[in-house]
C-alpha cells in the first residue's frame, strides 16, 4: 500500500460504513447504536484506481483516560499518529455538534493533512450542515453517502490533493517472478503422498477464541507488545475481529482476536449477535484456534461448547488456561485440569493444553510451540502402504462386528485430504459401520500415527461390484 488513511469521526457518523465501501466487504460491524466500533481495524482499500490502507476507528469522544471512552480514544489518537492522512467525518444530516469542533481542534494540531467529508449527504435537509461544515476551518468539505455510495469520486480527487501525486500513485517496484507464486513439480503432482514436506516458515492464521473476560486481547498484546487492542476489566469490550500481524521465531503469523462468545440463550442484543458471527466468521477462516479459557473458573459449559464448535469446523485446536498467576496450589490444579481435559474433551483426546498469563507474559513461547505442533499435525499426510497395513492389524485384532448376522469387511484405506486429516475406506455395507467402531479406528491413528487433538474424519465407501451391470440385464 502506498500510504495509510485512518477515518476519524464523532460517533455515529458513519465511518465503519464508509471504511465498509472502501474495502468492498462488510468487515466492520454496522448498526444504528452509537460506539459499535472500539478497536481500530485497518483495510485495504481500493478507490477506483487509488490503493491505500485504511483504518476504522472508534467514535472520538470527550472522557477521563482511564474509562472505557477514554482507553478507546486513546486507540483512535494513536491511528491518527500512524496515518498519513485523515479523514474527518460529520454528519451532513444531523448536523455539528461541540464534540466536532472539539476534535476538529485535535485534529488540526496533528499537523497533517486532514480531508473533511459530509457523510449522509444524501438526506433530505442534509445542505444546512454541510455548509455547516465550512465553520470547522478543514477547508471545504466532500460531501458523501457512504451507504448508497455517491460522491466517491470526488473523495478521491480530495484525497490525491491531500496526499499529493507522488504519494497517491507511486512507482511499482518490479517483480521477482520466480518468486511470485509457488507450484508443485510434476513429479509432486503425479504423486500427492510424496509432496513436499511441511513448511514451519510458512504464514499461519490463529484466532484467539472463548468466553467473555477470559484474556484474549490482553493475550496479544503482549505478543505484540504494545497496546494495540483495547482491554480492560469490563465484560465484552472487544466486538469486532481484529486481526494483527506478527512475526514468531521468523514466522510470519495473522492473530485475531474475537469478541467473547456467550451461551446461545443469552445473546439477545442483534449486535452481540453480530459480533458472535464475525467471531464465528473467523473461527472458519483461521487454520489454528486457541480457546481461553479462565483457569479460575474453567470448564464452564460454554468451554466445552467452544471447543466442540471449533473440532467440528475441523480446526486444529489448542487449550490456553489463562490467569494462571491467580492460581495458588498451582501442581495439583494442573493435574486437575489434565484430568478434566481428557475426561470431558474426549472428541479432542490428546489436545494440548498450557498454562499462560496473558497479564505477565508466562507460558506464551509453549503455546506458540503447541500452536506450531498442533499445525503441523494437521497438515500431516499418512502414505496409502502405511494405512493399508495399519487397517489390517486393526481388523485382526478387532474385527467389525457383525451386522444381521453378515460381517462387515474392511478392504482399502487411504488418505483423501489434509487440513483436518481426512480418510476413505473401503468396505462391504458403509452405510452399517457402527458409531463404536468408527470412534475405536479414529482413537488408533491417533495413538498409532501420533495425531493428538486434531480432527480425524473417516468416510466408507462400497467398493463397485463387477457383476452389478448383470445384475441389471436380469432385470
Amino acid at each position: 500500500m502506498s500510504f495509510k488513511v485512518a477515518i476519524v469521526g464523532r460517533p455515529n457518523v458513519g465511518k465503519s460504513t464508509l471504511f465498509n465501501r472502501l474495502v468492498g466487504q462488510k468487515l466492520a460491524l454496522v448498526d444504528d447504536t452509537p460506539g459499535v466500533t472500539r478497536d481500530r481495524r485497518p483495510g485495504e482499500a481500493k478507490l477506483y484506481d487509488l490503493r491505500f490502507t485504511i483504518i476504522d476507528t472508534a467514535g472520538l469522544e470527550e472522557a477521563a483516560a482511564d474509562t472505557l471512552p477514554g482507553r478507546m480514544r486513546a486507540q483512535t489518537e494513536a491511528a491518527i499518529d500512524e496515518a498519513d492522512l485523515s479523514l474527518f467525518v460529520v454528519d451532513a444530516k444531523a448536523g455539528l455538534t461541540p464534540a466536532d469542533n472539539t476534535l476538529a481542534e485535535m485534529v488540526r494540531r496533528r499537523g497533517k493533512p486532514v480531508v473533511l467529508v459530509a457523510n449522509k449527504a444524501e438526506a433530505r435537509g442534509s445542505d444546512a450542515g454541510f455548509y455547516d461544515a465550512f465553520t470547522l476551518g478543514l477547508g471545504e468539505p466532500c460531501p458523501i453517502s457512504a451507504e448508497h455510495g455517491q460522491g466517491m469520486n470526488d473523495l478521491r480527487e480530495a484525497i490525491i490533493a491531500a496526499i499529493g501525486e507522488e504519494r497517491a500513485f507511486p512507482k511499482e517496484a518490479p517483480v521477482d517472478e520466480a518468486t511470485t507464486d509457488v507450484m508443485l513439480s510434476k513429479e509432486e503432482a503425479d504423486n500427492p503422498e510424496e509432496a513436499a514436506p511441511y513448511d514451519d516458515s510458512k504464514p499461519l492464521r490463529v484466532a484467539i477464541v472463548g468466553r467473555p473476560n477470559a484474556g484474549k486481547s490482553t493475550l496479544i498484546n503482549r505478543y505484540l507488545g504494545e497496546d494495540r487492542l483495547l482491554t480492560g476489566p469490563e465484560a465484552g469490550i472487544t466486538r469486532d475481529s481484529i486481526s494483527v500481524e506478527w512475526e514468531w521465531r521468523g514466522r510470519p503469523i495473522k492473530l485475531f482476536d474475537t469478541a467473547g462468545m456467550r451461551r446461545k440463550a443469552r445473546v439477545i442484543e442483534k449486535l452481540e449477535k453480530l459480533s458472535v458471527s464475525d467471531a464465528l466468521r473467523a473461527i472458519r477462516f483461521a487454520e489454528c484456534v486457541v480457546i481461553v479459557f479462565d483457569a479460575t473458573i474453567p470448564f464452564e459449559k460454554q468451554d466445552l461448547q467452544i471447543v466442540d464448535l471449533v473440532i467440528r469446523e475441523g480446526r486444529a485446536a489448542v487449550l490456553a488456561f489463562n490467569k494462571w498467576d491467580m492460581i495458588e496450589d498451582r501442581q495439583a490444579v494442573l493435574a486437575d485440569l489434565r484430568e478434566k481435559t481428557d475426561r470431558l474433551l474426549p472428541q479432542a483426546r490428546g489436545i494440548r493444553a498450557v498454562p499462560i498469563s496473558g497479564e505477565r507474559g508466562t507460558g506464551l513461547d509453549k503455546l506458540m510451540q503447541a500452536i506450531a505442533d498442533t499445525d503441523k499435525v494437521w497438515n500431516s499426510r499418512i502414505s496409502t502402504a502405511r494405512l493399508n497395513r495399519w487397517l489390517d492389524h486393526q481388523t485382526v485384532s478387532h474385527p467389525p462386528p457383525a451386522v444381521s448376522g453378515r460381517r462387515l469387511r474392511m478392504k482399502y484405506m487411504t488418505q483423501v485430504k489434509t487440513r483436518p486429516p481426512g480418510f476413505m475406506i473401503s468396505c462391504t455395507r458403509p452405510d452399517a459401520v457402527p458409531e463404536s467402531y468408527i470412534r475405536y479406528l479414529t482413537n488408533g491413528l491417533r495413538n498409532d500415527f501420533d495425531m493428538p487433538g486434531v480432527p480425524i474424519r473417516i468416510h466408507f465407501r462400497a467398493g463397485e461390484n463387477p457383476f452389478e451391470h448383470k445384475r441389471k440385464k436380469k432385470r
